[in-house]
């Protein structure tokens, strides 16, 4: 796994946080938020991408999230003791990466560029780096094997959509191995204040370490963030073979977009129905609901009433939580840092709190392990994702039973 986050790159620091509660969000520095009406964001910190990549590569050229993304998948390839030069196999190597919109920092870049020098001063490079596939073609074309590069874009679950195509083709015995994962960068003028103007980012200007606020009635909106995380998937038979460190298995998922009017929020349920049939579970069987919870008090609040109608009475005994008060709504890497955030609850038996949780909103009744750590015994999450335009996934984690 390889993770880089706004409150914190590389995997120990992530489960730090997440575990202390301590929030990531703080005020925008990466570009002038002076006149914005939302100050705030979820920003990772202290990353360089030379760290990562060559000069030669011009990597300030690319786009901040393909940037991350790259960084993510050197830091899971590193973990995963997966050297895919190095490797002989009988399939192409699946990569499949999840970004919820083109690559805004390098159009803004370009349009500025054609504004201020006309269109001869437009630099070259913008055609290929807001491109949506660019991430994805990037890894492949450095890792120097044969590769199948796949994009998916579907608001917030891309991330999770991603990882699930990417195991479907292992599942399928097309591959052994797959690099999957998700990356988003928004925190820039033009989508800062058209997520501020949709009333989706939060105005706590005076006190971003709490801006956000899953599930609680202080909460005026969620918090953008921005990110990437990034996973190895593999055969569990592969796995073994080569001593790999295994952290959970995907037994379930499904996908479904709202399509009731009248009943908003019916397509999380339905997911969440369909991801327990595919793992062959019941709702009485799940430890622990790594919840989507980006602090918009409507959104939290139909999570909630699609919970409680999809677990029914076991509804009140499930710990619930959204680790999205520490690390922010980072759009389609929320889902890869929620997997990645069950692989370690799984590695340490402690389900991560919901910080900043004080007082529940209206309709948020759930156990939401408030801003404490919480130890479990832990064999069976669910992990639900949900993005703009009423897309919903939902997936079904395990503790690996090896055989």
């Amino acid at each position: 796994m390889g993770v880089l986050a706004p409150n914190g790159i590389g995997l120990e620091a992530f489960w730090d946080s997440l575990i202390a509660g301590r929030s990531g969000i703080g005020p925008i520095t990466l570009f002038d938020a002076t006149d914005h009406p939302s100050r705030i964001a979820g920003e990772v910190k202290n990353f360089n991408p030379l760290d990562y990549m060559p000069a030669q590569w011009k990597p300030k050229r690319m786009a901040r999230h393909t940037q991350l993304a790259y960084a993510a998948t050197q830091m899971a390839l590193k973990h995963a003791d997966f050297n895919p030069g190095l490797e002989e196999s009988a399939t192409v190597l699946p990569i499949c990466i999840g970004v919820s919109t083109s690559a805004m920092d390098v159009l803004e870049r370009g349009f500025c560029e054609l504004q201020e020098r006309g269109p001869r001063g437009v630099n070259p490079g913008v055609v290929r780096n807001c491109q949506p596939q660019a991430v994805a073609h990037l890894i492949a074309e450095k890792l120097g094997v044969e590769t199948e590069a796949a994009t998916i874009s579907s608001a917030c679950p891309s991330g999770i959509d991603a990882i699930a195509a990417a195991a479907l083709q292992i599942r399928s015995a097309k591959a052994d191995m797959a690099i999957a994962g998700g990356a988003d960068a928004h925190v820039m003028p033009l989508a800062m204040a058209s997520f501020a103007s949709a009333g989706l980012s939060s105005l706590a200007n005076s006190d971003p370490a709490h801006a956000s606020r899953p599930y609680d009635s202080a909460s005026d909106s969620g918090v953008i963030s921005e990110g990437a995380g990034v996973i190895i998937l593999e055969n569990l038979e592969h796995a073994i073979g080569r001593g790999a460190e295994t952290y959970l298995e995907i037994t379930g998922y499904a996908a479904q977009t709202d399509h009731d009017a009248d009943d908003p929020f019916a397509g999380l349920a339905a997911t969440m129905r369909l991801a327990l049939a595919n793992a062959c579970r019941d709702a009485r069987e799940i430890d622990y609901i790594c919840s989507y919870g980006p602090g918009h008090p409507v959104l939290d609040a139909g999570e909630v009433k699609m919970i409680r109608r999809v677990f029914g009475a076991a509804a009140d005994h499930v710990p619930v939580s959204s680790i999205k008060g520490v690390t922010g709504n980072p759009l389609a890497a929320a889902g890869p840092f929620q997997l990645i955030a069950c692989a370690l609850a799984f590695k340490h038996n402690v389900i991560p709190p919901t910080a900043n949780h004080d007082s529940p909103n209206f309709d948020c009744d759930l156990d939401f392990v408030p801003k404490k750590a919480r130890k479990a015994l832990l064999n069976c999450i669910l992990i639900n994702v949900r993005g703009l335009g009423g897309g919903n996934s939902s997936m079904v984690v395990e503790r690996v039973q090896m055989i």
